[in-house]
């Protein structure tokens, strides 16, 4: 098993690409911890974990509080024994035009979208070398960390933060054997995009396939960077996107 005893936290982990990365991870061996401000969500996902054989615990997180996210990395290593990585999932969008966009609006994304994968990566990394352990920094970033899209500011604005923050950490961890990589997602087949059928179609004609993309998708290419196979991809952002930023119909 590629990740066996490997310890991995997950935010964003009672549903979506969060969950589906749990269940992935646990399936090549790592022991996770599933964190959601969603707790009774987290608690579901990491029973299903256990099911599969590995041990797993649930935290309640608002991963836009820096207390709550170093009690989390804590709690991982109490409970699990270790740490060798963090996949920085947990995110919310709200869409407004940019001249309805007030502080607040644009603060509560960039809280949670931006802010948070900072304080994951820098309490998980503390903890890390401390331990002497090496492993894997994983971040959720987007289509739109690389691109304009209108009624986004705050969320196009905090994935480009991450796309950079990735970068950047990369290079600065690297000597002490922890990789740093983005993922950008395209529109994920999720209930956060609503019911609206007819807006749906529309968004998964601008994938190759004419179809919006599983989050099991996401979780596979996730899963696999957390590996040693993926150990030359380092410092970049994945596109998970069936070519979204590569044409235009």
């Amino acid at each position: 098993m590629e990740l066996k005893d490997h310890v991995i936290i997950v935010t964003g982990a009672a549903s979506g690409i969060g969950r589906e990365t749990a269940v992935v991870l646990a399936k090549k061996g790592a022991k996770v911890l599933c964190a959601d401000f969603n707790d009774k969500g987290a608690e579901k996902t990491s029973e299903e974990l256990r099911e599969i054989g590995v041990q797993s615990h649930s935290f309640k997180v608002d991963v836009s509080k820096a207390d709550q996210v170093k009690e989390m990395v804590d709690f991982a290593v109490e409970k699990l024994g270790s740490l060798h990585g963090i996949f920085n999932n947990a995110g919310i969008g709200l869409v407004k035009p940019f001249l309805e966009m007030d502080p607040a609006s644009y603060l509560k994304v960039i809280e949670v979208d931006q802010h948070s994968v900072y304080y994951g990566m820098y309490y998980a990394a503390k903890k890390m070398v401390q331990l002497g352990t090496k492993g894997t920094f994983v971040n959720t970033a987007s289509i739109y960390g690389t691109m304009a899209a209108e009624g986004s500011f705050n969320y196009n604005a905090a994935k480009a933060a991450v796309v950079m923050m990735s970068k950047t950490a990369a290079l600065e961890l690297a000597s002490h054997g922890i990789r740093v990589v983005g993922v950008a997602p395209g529109f994920i087949n999720t209930p956060i995009l609503g019911d609206d059928k007819a807006m749906k179609d529309m968004l998964a004609k601008q994938h190759m396939h004419n179809r919006l993309i599983e989050p099991e998708k996401v979780a596979s290419v996730v899963a696999f960077l957390f590996t040693d196979a993926a150990q030359a991809i380092n410092g970049t952002t994945v596109p998970v996107d069936d070519g979204f930023l590569v044409f235009k119909k």
